[in-house]
């Protein structure tokens, strides 16, 4: 009986968390810019960099905020770290280099802490850290380390969907912070509203109009997302997650709501939660501010079918003719 209870319990708990969000948004947002037919107007581009951690560090425990202190010097040591990279000296490029991220030019981390002062952006579980995972999600992520360690590079899919283009490894959704291209773009209509990250251009068309979701077998990169409002929050539930994507570890029974709230001119509340059974032991939540950015967001060049990856198969069978890998 108690097993039974157990799920209950946890979105009971998750419901309660996201309500306490939003009663300490609601009191701190000022009325938000309205769209010609009445609805919050979330348009624009929207960036969501920081660099305040997914998990709480253990180091910190119970402690859910930073001091005013603390996070000045958490804001500090990323501007030193940024001038550390910048100042290194140049590498150039040798065979059996890194050929990937071996320049900060291309980074773009932010350098400030979310403005609450949390010490994660997860929200719940109250400890800011991920719950456990269950058995089956434990023997999948195994199993997927020991395949990689033996066959990193047989054939194509054996790269990740970031590293073939297919997905960024930011994009989501849920999109999160991380090492570049942290801007996602909000356009909309009365009964339509499209979510796209800067990370590989990935786009989601979210009709409004109380559509039906597609059919259970009909699975997709981005999963199915349809979009209704709550107030004037916008809320999108997605599901029909394709596995392949392997998203930290989620299979096909992923569901995913997101809420968009217009706190004022400049920032837009991001709220996110992930629910898989077959995965972990109880949903989360995360939280993640966004802010306007009055720039156009360019198209990030990175494309399925990209000419490096014959090239990258290539060298793991030079690699391997040298007896370097195996066959």
């Amino acid at each position: 009986m108690n097993h039974r209870r157990r799920p209950l319990v946890s979105v009971v708990a998750v419901v309660v968390a996201i309500g306490l969000l939003g009663t300490m948004q609601a009191s701190a947002q000022t009325d938000p810019p309205r769209t010609a037919w009445g609805q919050p107007d979330l348009q624009g581009v929207w960036d969501f960099r920081s660099i305040t951690p997914m998990q709480r560090p253990n180091d910190l425990a119970d402690q859910e905020f930073l001091t005013t202190e603390e996070a000045a010097e958490l804001d500090q040591a990323a501007v030193e770290r940024d001038v550390q990279s910048w100042n290194r000296e140049a590498r150039r490029t040798e065979a059996g280099g890194n050929v990937g991220a071996y320049n900060n030019f291309w980074m773009d981390r932010g350098l400030k802490s979310v403005g609450t002062r949390r010490t994660s952006l997860i929200v719940y579980p109250p400890n800011g850290r991920m719950p456990s995972m269950t058995p089956s999600g434990q023997e999948r992520a195994q199993a997927r380390r020991d395949y990689a360690r033996e066959h990193p590079a047989d054939t194509w899919s054996d790269f990740s969907s970031g590293v073939r283009c297919i997905l960024g490894f930011n994009a989501g959704p849920p999109f999160t912070p991380s090492a570049y291209n942290n801007n996602m773009q909000l356009f909309q209509t009365p009964d339509t509203v499209v979510v796209m990250t800067e990370m590989v251009n990935t786009s989601r068309v979210i009709p409004l109009n109380g559509q039906p979701h597609l059919d259970p077998d009909v699975l997709q990169w981005s999963g199915d997302s349809r979009g209704y409002w709550e107030g004037d929050t916008l809320v999108v539930e997605t599901r029909n997650f394709d596995a392949k994507r392997k998203w930290r570890g989620t299979t096909a029974s992923t569901r995913l709501v997101e809420r968009f709230t217009r706190v004022d001119a400049e920032t837009l509340e991001y709220t996110f939660t992930v629910t898989d059974p077959e995965t972990w032991t109880s949903a989360w939540t995360a939280s993640v501010p966004l802010v306007l950015n009055p720039e156009p967001m360019f198209e990030y060049a990175c494309h399925e079918g990209n000419y490096s990856m014959p090239v990258m198969l290539g060298g793991a069978r030079t690699e391997e003719l040298a007896g370097d890998g195996q066959p």
